[in-house]
């Protein structure tokens, strides 16, 4: 009796391709070291001073609105300190025409972007002027719910594309975003109408305490972008240099009609996940931590740019005490501003009040106007 023939799929060589076609975009290692100048980036001597100058911005941001928290004078607050390089590099390849939709740790783009620093603050301790937009900011709020933003792209991606704009919607989440079904929603939508959009994942490694090994067997999230069918790329996330390229290249692809990009910017958070409880001694260990800060994006940047004679210690110190006189008089702005009323959340929740509602407001101003 012959054989039966029987046609077997090689399941392991087709997991090894995956993840090879996926390797790590770097310019810069972690002693500022050029490791690809192919992708350098055409950046003036004055362009890579100002990146650098947002990084350290970024990083007293972080310290300041820290120890603001923890003094009582900002509400929720997460930090951004080791995620300089994924957030401002991939900032600054943008325009002011582009709009960001960000998450929650995205803050520092948004003030690069536009947004004044005492709404950001006013944002913070929720309050409503920290979400009234000047019509020119070509953005969002920053969002909480985890990975909704990326919905909310797919359709701003859409509209720009029906208007013919050469400006691209750029969104962020963490990689714990990326196991939410709002990710897929957004970049399969945004990929089958091919529109203006950047989608981030900031993996960081952690959501909240879940490690990103406990979210998904993927070997890598920007091969996550292979079931939507839009190119996805994974760049090294300390290195502002890589990141700047890559989201650069991603635009113009984008705004030449060619449909949307997912980056995955390797990265690492050296704070809790937010300053709401979180302790990450409890899932992160001293070794996890020491390998990234032997990493730090700012000291990356930092000793390539002294290499070629841009940054000193002199220069460093002048931004740092600008960032510090920025942010005191951004809180103190905040601290003036007027404090909300019961009446005006009412009035705020819906655009015609029903009739219950509109009797608690009246209710409420009587209360107040005593």
């Amino acid at each position: 009796m012959a054989k039966e023939k029987t046609n077997t799929i090689d399941f392991e060589a087709q997991l090894k391709n995956i993840s090879q076609e996926f390797s790590t975009v770097q310019v810069l290692d972690e002693n500022g070291k050029v490791t690809n100048p192919d992708l350098m980036p055409d950046l003036s001597d004055e362009e890579l001073v100002e990146l650098m100058s947002r990084m350290v911005w970024a990083r007293v941001l972080d310290q300041r609105s820290t120890a603001l928290n923890r003094q009582g004078r900002l509400g929720f607050y997460a930090p951004t300190a080791g995620q300089e390089a994924s957030q401002l590099g991939s900032h600054f390849a943008l325009s002011k025409e582009d709009y960001l939709l960000p998450g929650y740790r995205d803050v520092p783009q948004l003030i690069q972007h536009g947004l004044p620093l005492t709404q950001a603050f006013l944002w913070s301790r929720g309050h409503v002027n920290g979400s009234k937009y000047d019509k020119d900011l070509n953005a969002l709020p920053p969002q909480i719910i985890i990975g909704a933003q990326y919905v909310q792209a797919a359709g701003v991606a859409l509209g720009l594309k029906k208007r013919k704009k050469d400006a691209v919607v750029v969104t962020y989440t963490g990689d714990g975003g990326s196991s939410q079904g709002d990710f897929y929603e957004g970049i399969n939508f945004a990929g089958a109408a091919k529109s203006n959009a950047i989608f981030f994942i900031q993996n960081n490694g952690y959501a909240i305490s879940t490690p990103r090994e406990l979210q998904t067997a993927a070997t890598t999230l920007a091969q996550k972008a292979v079931a939507a069918g839009i190119p996805g790329v994974q760049v090294d996330g300390m290195d502002a240099l890589a990141v700047y390229a890559v989201t650069k290249q991603a635009r113009d692809w984008a705004v030449a009609g060619n449909g949307p990009v997912l980056i995955e910017t390797l990265t690492f958070r050296y704070g809790p996940h937010t300053l709401s409880g979180d302790d990450p001694t409890r899932y992160r260990t001293k070794d996890i931590e020491d390998y990234w800060v032997k990493r730090d994006p700012l000291n990356r940047l930092r000793i390539f740019l002294t290499e070629k004679g841009l940054w000193s210690e002199e220069k460093e110190e002048a931004v740092i005490e600008s960032a510090k006189e920025e942010i005191a008089a951004a809180i103190k702005e905040a601290d003036a501003a007027p404090k909300q009323k019961v009446s005006e959340f009412l009035e705020n929740m819906f655009e015609v009040s029903p009739q219950n509602v509109a009797e608690q407001i009246e209710i409420y101003k009587a209360k107040e106007s005593k």
